[in-house]
């Protein structure tokens, strides 16, 4: 691929294992509008998607039609829900390969991002509470885009602005590598042009590897030297 300018992250999966709680959360809010909760079938294709889009299909199937500020209410309580159950648990459920990932990234000096099917209120949160809230040079949530994943909107709004925050950097999509746990993000890097590396947190390896240009079991097979030679330390001279 062409030389590598940036990193683009998912959070839900890739850096928090944390899907029992969000489904959790999502039959809580069914339960108490009187709809039958959610099936395996439908946990397993709504992964990657925004809360909103989880909640619409899931109302929708289920003949309950809510307004855009009826939604808003729902993804609001249970943000504030999210957090508060999150903040509880001990150990933080922060997957263990994230932090040596980052840490090698940033040695690279490489601009990363996030791209999250989070509304922002929680992708803030878990940047704190990860203390990782000071490292990413852009953050688009499904706060800021009207089609999420697995449309590529959301990768396209955050090179439009990596492009702004490095005007001389001339990011294209081909610059770019997505590191996606789901399809749909996969498929949203993919639609949008950037190539992606899925980690096997949710599916398992053979399954990434059908749809994802690479796919590693842990953040931290990860070598990017791989993927950009330039990347590679210089070799030592020999003596």
């Amino acid at each position: 691929m062409p030389s590598l300018k940036a990193v683009l992250f998912e959070i839900n999966g890739v850096f928090i294992n944390d899907a029992d709680l969000q489904f959790a959360l999502i039959d809580e809010i069914l339960l108490a509008e009187n709809l039958q909760p959610t099936d395996r079938f439908y946990r397993d294709s709504s992964l990657g998607k925004s809360d909103r889009c989880c909640l619409k299909e899931n109302l929708a199937t289920r003949g309950r039609i809510l307004s855009e500020e009826q939604l808003d209410k729902l993804i609001q309580r249970k943000s504030q829900i999210y957090q508060q159950k999150m903040a509880e648990i001990s150990p933080f459920p922060l997957w263990e390969d994230v932090l040596p990932c980052i840490s090698a990234m940033k040695l690279k000096n490489i601009p990363l991002g996030i791209v999250t099917g989070y509304c922002r209120s929680d992708a803030e949160f878990i940047l704190r509470q990860a203390q990782l809230d000071q490292t990413f040079d852009v953050i688009v949530t499904a706060d800021e885009v009207k089609a999420f994943k697995p449309s590529g909107d959301s990768y396209r709004l955050a090179i439009a602005q990596l492009n702004q925050k490095f005007p001389g950097q001339n990011i294209q999509s081909e610059n770019c590598l997505a590191i996606e746990d789901n399809f749909h993000g996969i498929q949203a890097a993919k639609s949008a042009g950037i190539p992606v590396v899925g980690v096997a947190h949710t599916y398992p390896f053979h399954m990434l590897q059908r749809c994802s240009n690479w796919c590693v079991d842990y953040l931290t097979d990860l070598e990017l030297e791989r993927i950009d030679p330039s990347l590679a330390p210089p070799a030592e001279v020999l003596k």
